[in-house]
């Protein structure tokens, strides 16, 4: 009857401290903390989205952005966009540099770009002499390896393996010289498909 009577003066006694600790001043400062902390967070993140919304916009109009400048996304549409208006040199080292840290996904990318960057110097070359010839046969075998990168890394990538299949069809199966149908055997720039890459 004695630890009865102990476990209820003890449950009083706890039913008791948690009414003075739980009053209406508490309650309301734990309320008002709370409510500014939500309200700072709320801030944070609509100044988050607009800067995520001013990146996509500097992105798509082919600006550097102004935010995130050390981000993936940066330094890839960055180097892109190079690519596609033909600074292909500043592109491949921005592709590279943004090789560190990248994901297999991304280095798949990459990879997939620097062999669209070497295919398209390979294709533009042009003339007959042995030098330009070397030139050209040396900048396809970068966008070859870079194309079996991308695809090591990625094994669905359809543009990678159709980019590879039309460059393995330009390129001569054994490079070596003085050996073939005729006295300059290499790369033939005459079967350079359409629309490539």
């Amino acid at each position: 009857m004695a630890l009865t009577i102990n476990h209820l003066s003890i449950a009083q006694t706890l039913a008791k401290t948690l009414k003075k600790l739980v009053t209406v001043k508490v309650l309301t400062f734990f309320f008002a903390i709370s409510a500014a902390a939500a309200a700072m967070a709320s801030v944070y993140y609509f100044n988050r989205i607009q800067q995520i919304e001013a990146f996509n916009l500097a992105i798509s109009t082919g600006k550097p952005p102004k935010t995130d400048l050390q981000s993936f996304e940066a330094k890839f549409s960055t180097a892109y966009w190079l690519a596609q208006n033909e600074r292909y040199k500043e592109a491949t080292l921005l592709f590279n540099k943004a090789l560190n840290g990248a994901t297999v996904e991304q280095k798949a990318a990459i990879q997939y770009n620097l062999g669209n960057i070497f295919f398209r110097r390979g294709l533009a070359i042009g003339g007959t002499s042995y030098t330009v010839k070397d030139e050209a046969e040396y900048l396809l075998m970068q966008a070859k390896t870079a194309y079996q990168l991308s695809l090591r890394q990625d094994n669905s990538n359809w543009g990678a393996r159709h980019n590879l299949d039309r460059l393995l069809t330009m390129l001569p199966e054994t490079p070596t010289p003085g050996v073939g149908e005729s006295d300059s055997p290499g790369l033939i720039m005459g079967s350079i498909p359409v629309g490539l890459p």
